[in-house]
């Protein structure tokens, strides 16, 4: 199938884009990657009145690290978060996102920002972000605004960006020196959505003690879910194998998957336990903490 007919505007400024968002309001959708926007639009699952491509943009393409962050800015693709030298050595959480997101192909194209805009509740950096503990910067008429990922993303394919406002980085806290984590994704096949995933962010204190925690999960509800329960449970405790298994155990009790071609939801529901097990375990592994 072909879009519906849309109009084009080829933004050459951040201020040429905004006043085209805010002109068009929610009939315009912006461009990035175009990596899920696109097909949506060949198939008229998504049918906006314009698109403001914002590929020409440069000032948008950026990872830097300030101020004990990592942002990444909207024009950032995925293939260039995943070579990065800084995230490859202090970021393993998002190094193993990079090395599983679509396929090369598109990690050429599409963008981290985009992906968290587009609130897939079965991509893969919802969950990350969740984890981590992220949170968006959105920019319009009414200014600049930093917005905690968990009020950032709304419903499924729904966030926080308003009508006329544009999504500028997301920003990720700069793990610690006794700060690591991990995400395990189920795929029938590679560059496929998840069946489920599962993302963990986990820092120890001098005395081995978990003293923050970050468990998230894919494919297991309407949008990526921050499992609450898990995070109380390991924060204050010692890594233990009984541990472990008590937090998966709560990562599938709050999993609430729809049966599909991937699977049935009673499938998914134990394998949200078991990838969110696999994810603590590679974690604490990487700080050093071995036998779970």
């Amino acid at each position: 199938m072909f879009p519906v007919a849309f109009d084009y505007v080829p933004a050459r400024s951040l201020d040429e884009a905004l006043a085209a968002l805010a002109e068009r309001g929610g009939d315009a959708r912006v461009l990035a990657g175009g990596q899920s926007l696109i097909p949506a639009m060949k198939y008229r699952l998504m049918r906006p009145a314009v698109l403001v491509d914002i590929n020409r943009i440069e000032e948008l393409s950026y990872i830097t690290a300030s101020d004990g962050e990592l942002r990444v800015g909207a024009l950032t693709r995925d293939f260039a978060l995943e070579t990065a030298a800084p995230v490859r050595s202090g970021y393993a959480l998002l190094s193993d996102v990079c090395d599983v997101v679509a396929d090369p192909v598109v990690r050429q194209l599409g963008t981290v920002v985009g992906s968290l805009c587009q609130n897939d509740p079965s991509g893969d950096w919802p969950v990350a972000a969740l984890a981590a503990r992220a949170s968006v910067v959105v920019r319009g008429k009414g200014g600049v605004r930093t917005v905690p990922i968990d009020e950032f993303l709304v419903d499924s394919f729904t966030t926080a960006v308003e009508d006329g406002e544009l999504a500028l980085e997301v920003r990720f806290p700069t793990p610690g020196p006794r700060t690591s984590g991990a995400f395990i994704k189920m795929e029938r096949k590679v560059g496929d959505f998840a069946t489920c995933s599962a993302g963990v962010s986990l820092t120890l204190g001098p005395d081995g003690t978990i003293v923050t925690a970050g468990v998230a999960l894919g494919a297991s509800g309407p949008i990526a879910l921050r499992v609450a329960g898990a995070e109380r449970l390991l924060c204050g405790s010692k890594p233990t194998p009984e541990l472990v298994r008590a937090a998966a155990d709560e990562a599938r009790k709050a999993a609430d998957p729809a049966s599909d071609t991937r699977g049935t939801a009673e499938y998914k529901k134990e394998l949200a336990g078991v990838l969110a097990a696999r994810a603590l375990s590679v974690a604490l592994g990487r700080l050093g903490v071995e036998g779970l």
